[in-house]
């Protein structure tokens, strides 16, 4: 059971690199590296991976939970940079590279899916806020329609990134994203 108080320095340098270490690996297409692989590249022994770690499920979990919290926290610097469609748009583009790059973790997952890890969850309702921040945002100036919710628009793009098994996927993607983008901005002014 990890504890509540903060970890020493060496401690904290030991965790992020395994984390890193994992994530280059799961995100390479590796999703089968050992954990014995992944301490020796984060220069550390198996144990110290086992002190932050329980089970392998728990670093899968933890590099994804990293790669959502990282996703998420992109709306706020994306509205101070950008007009508020601007924004919405860019993020929509972000989530479909997030849809690739989770490509290479999904075997990874896999092994988390049979768990009761409310990770996807998590993930899936950060992500609906997410949207829905930046939606809230584009119709307060007047540039996205409204009735439109976070969680709607994620699901609209899980069906666009749910095509990732096929050949050039990413490209249509992103058309397909453009489309959905330009159907929010339609009556943007009248829309309630």
């Amino acid at each position: 059971m990890p504890s509540s108080r903060p970890l020493r320095a060496d401690a904290r340098r030991n965790r992020e690199a395994l984390l890193a270490a994992a994530r280059e690996a799961f995100l390479t297409g590796e999703a089968d590296a050992h954990v014995e692989e992944i301490a020796r590249r984060a220069g550390v022994a198996v144990g110290t991976l086992y002190r932050h770690f329980e089970t392998r499920e728990a670093l899968v979990e933890e590099v994804y939970r990293q790669e959502v919290d990282e996703l998420c926290a992109a709306p706020a610097k994306l509205l101070d940079e950008h007009a508020p469609d601007e924004a919405l748009r860019r993020f929509l583009l972000l989530l479909v590279e997030h849809a690739a790059v989770g490509k290479g973790m999904a075997v990874a997952l896999e092994s988390i899916m049979a768990t009761d890890s409310p990770v996807f969850d998590d993930a899936r309702t950060q992500m609906a806020e997410a949207l829905g921040q930046l939606l809230k945002a584009g119709k307060e100036a007047g540039t996205i329609r409204g009735g439109v919710s976070g969680r709607t628009l994620l699901r609209a793009l899980g069906g666009i990134c749910g095509m990732h098994a096929t050949e050039g996927w990413q490209d249509e993607a992103v058309h397909i994203t453009a489309i959905l983008f330009d159907g929010l901005r339609f009556g943007a002014q009248t829309a309630g």
